[in-house]
């Protein structure tokens, strides 16, 4: 096989998965500890090397696998940080994604074994390189999206309460709603199906589980739709 551009030194290209999950009322992050050099020991987002044989999505999904052993996530490219000295023990260019799973469907063994934990992402600790700016921007990228795509959706459980979509939100934009008002606009989209079924562990009354209903928002888009929170 004839071997090109030989005269170009070979890059590193790594992946960097921001993984946010929502459980307990609060928006968290799931990051471990590094346990190879360069800063062994320190807290780092989760992440690997491209191989030369895939791409860099299906890197992303291989990397989420192994740690999660979840494949149907919503993930998204977020940014590529590539400044030369970024990484100290090579030249390494990484590519970021923002990923959204729901927190109970993952096995807490499964993450357990590879040293990962959920962290409230009002309290991260300081992360190798460049990380804690990828997180910034992956904040922001949720923010956005969040205001005009049903993307909340791929943190709550399959079935949740009207507060508990509140309360998801109110993490995400850092702000209290007026509960009648926030119940008032979400009912009004008619893309959430009432169960007859109550959550009562917080109230004797309790609270009517809901569902997201995808299909019929896919219709509702294809007529124009807009979603706004």
């Amino acid at each position: 096989m004839i071997k090109y551009y030989t005269e170009h030194k070979k890059i590193l290209v790594a992946i960097d998965c921001i993984i946010f999950g929502w459980d307990d009322g609060q928006l968290k992050l799931l990051i471990l500890k590094r346990d190879f050099e360069p800063a062994m020991g320190e807290k780092s987002l989760i992440g690997g090397f491209v191989k030369e044989d895939e791409s860099l999505d299906n890197a992303a999904r291989r990397i989420l696998y192994l740690l999660t052993g979840l494949s149907d996530i919503y993930l998204e490219q977020l940014y590529t940080y590539g400044e030369v000295l970024r990484d100290p023990g090579e030249r390494v260019i990484s590519v970021a994604y923002f990923a959204l799973l729901k927190i109970q469907d993952l096995d807490p063994e499964h993450v357990r074994k590879h040293g990962a934990h959920w962290v409230h992402i009002s309290k991260l600790p300081e992360l190798i390189f460049d990380h804690n700016v990828m997180i910034q921007k992956a904040f922001k990228r949720l923010r956005r999206r969040a205001k005009n795509e049903p993307i909340g959706f791929e943190l709550l459980p399959k079935k949740f309460t009207l507060p508990q979509l509140q309360g998801l939100y109110e993490e995400i934009y850092r702000k209290k709603f007026d509960n009648r008002n926030f119940r008032k606009k979400v009912l009004d989209m008619q893309i959430l199906k009432k169960l007859d079924e109550k959550d009562k562990s917080s109230s004797k009354k309790g609270a009517y589980f809901y569902k997201f209903d995808k299909i019929k928002y896919d219709r509702l888009l294809r007529e124009g739709f807009n979603f706004n929170l």
